[in-house]
C-alpha cells in the first residue's frame, strides 16, 4: 500500500491557519506524518534525533524564551533550524515571529503559518486531523449510509439493489454517505471511516432512472460527509441450498485494512423489505453495544425452562 501524504496547502484550509509567508510558495510541500514536534530543544541549540520531517509548532512558552535570547544568540540557531527539511512551522496562541525569523523563513522557503487556539486544543486538533488525512485508505464498491447512528456498509453483487435500498432508507430519514465507491480510511487501530469520492458525492446511481442527487432531491439533512463503519451487510440471491444465520448467537466478522467489523448476510428474494430489515439490524447492532442481546436472552430462558427453573412454557 502506498504511502499516504497531504499537501500543506489543504491542511491550512481545513484549520483555517493564517499564512504568515505570503512570499513563500506553499505549493507541492507534503506531510508524509500525522506527528507534530515542539521544537524546544532544537531552539535550545540541540538537533541530535530532530524529527525535521514533522510539523513544527511554537507555543507560547517557546516565543518567549526566544525573546530573552539576544540577536546573535538567536540567528544561528534561526538558520540550522529553518535550513533542514520540516515542512513548516505553526505559531499558536497568537505569537507571531519575529523579523530575524521571517526573513530566513523566506529565504529558505519555509512556510510559516499562525493559529489563535491555545497550544495544547491546537495540537490535538492537528494531530487529529493529520491522523484521518493520513490514514491508510482503500476503495470499494458499496454504499453507505447512517442508520440510527450506525453506519452501515452495505456490500453485494452489481445489481443486487444496494443503491435502491439504500434510497428507500434515505426516504425513512436515515442519511446517505455513499453510494458504488466507499472510501475506507483506518484512523486508528479500531476506528474504520468511509466516506465518498468528490466526484460521486451525493449521487446515487439507479437502473433505469440514471443518476439522482440525494442532497438536492431530499435536502442537505438527507446526507452525511463521512461515517464510521460500524457494520456491514452483505447483500446476495437467496439460494435455497445454504444455510443461513437464524438466531444471531455468534457473531460473524469482515475484514477491512486489518480491523474487523460485524458482518451480517442477507438473503434477497421478492417480498422482503431490504429497507426495514436494515433499520432492524442496525437497531440490534446498537442495542448490543448497550449490552443487551436478544439471542442471548432467548438462549436464557430455553436454558432455564430446559432445567425446569422458567416460569414460561412454550
Amino acid at each position: 500500500m502506498a504511502k499516504q501524504t497531504v499537501e500543506l496547502t489543504a491542511l491550512v484550509d481545513k484549520l483555517k491557519l493564517k499564512n504568515l509567508t505570503p512570499e513563500v510558495d506553499m505549493s507541492g510541500i507534503m506531510i508524509t506524518t500525522p506527528n507534530i514536534n515542539r521544537p524546544a530543544l532544537q531552539l535550545a541549540g540541540y538537533f541530535d534525533h530532530f524529527s525535521s520531517d514533522r510539523v513544527q509548532i511554537i507555543g507560547y512558552v517557546e516565543y518567549t524564551y526566544l525573546k530573552h535570547l539576544s540577536v546573535e544568540q538567536r540567528l544561528p540557531i534561526y538558520e540550522k533550524f529553518l535550513s533542514s527539511e520540516i515542512p513548516c512551522v505553526i505559531f499558536s496562541s497568537r505569537t507571531e515571529p519575529d523579523e530575524e525569523f521571517l526573513k530566513l523563513a523566506v529565504k529558505y522557503n519555509k512556510p510559516l503559518l499562525g493559529s489563535s487556539q491555545e497550544t495544547s486544543p491546537f495540537m490535538a486538533e492537528i494531530i487529529r486531523a493529520l491522523s484521518t488525512m493520513l490514514a491508510p485508505c482503500i476503495s470499494i464498491h458499496g454504499v453507505l449510509v447512517d442508520v440510527y447512528g450506525e453506519g452501515v456498509l452495505l456490500m453485494g453483487e452489481s445489481g443486487v439493489g444496494k443503491s435502491e435500498a439504500a434510497l428507500e432508507l434515505v426516504k425513512r430519514g436515515h442519511r446517505l454517505v455513499t453510494d458504488d465507491v466507499v472510501e475506507i480510511r483506518k484512523v486508528d487501530e479500531e476506528t474504520l471511516i468511509g466516506r465518498s469520492p468528490a466526484i460521486t458525492r451525493h449521487f446515487i446511481e439507479l437502473r433505469g432512472i440514471g443518476i439522482v442527487d440525494v442532497k438536492e432531491l431530499f435536502g442537505v439533512s438527507s446526507i452525511r460527509e463521512s461515517k464510521q463503519i460500524d457494520m456491514v451487510m452483505r447483500l446476495e440471491d437467496w439460494d435455497k441450498e445454504k444455510e443461513y444465520d437464524r438466531l444471531g448467537l455468534t457473531e460473524e466478522y469482515t475484514e477491512f485494512l486489518g480491523t474487523k467489523v460485524v458482518c451480517h448476510t442477507l438473503p434477497i428474494r421478492p417480498g422482503r423489505n431490504l429497507a426495514v430489515i436494515v433499520e432492524t439490524a442496525a437497531a440490534n447492532n446498537r442495542q448490543k453495544k448497550l449490552g443487551y442481546n436478544a439471542a442471548q436472552e432467548l438462549y436464557r430462558r430455553v436454558q432455564e425452562s430446559i432445567s425446569g427453573k422458567g416460569k414460561g412454557t412454550f
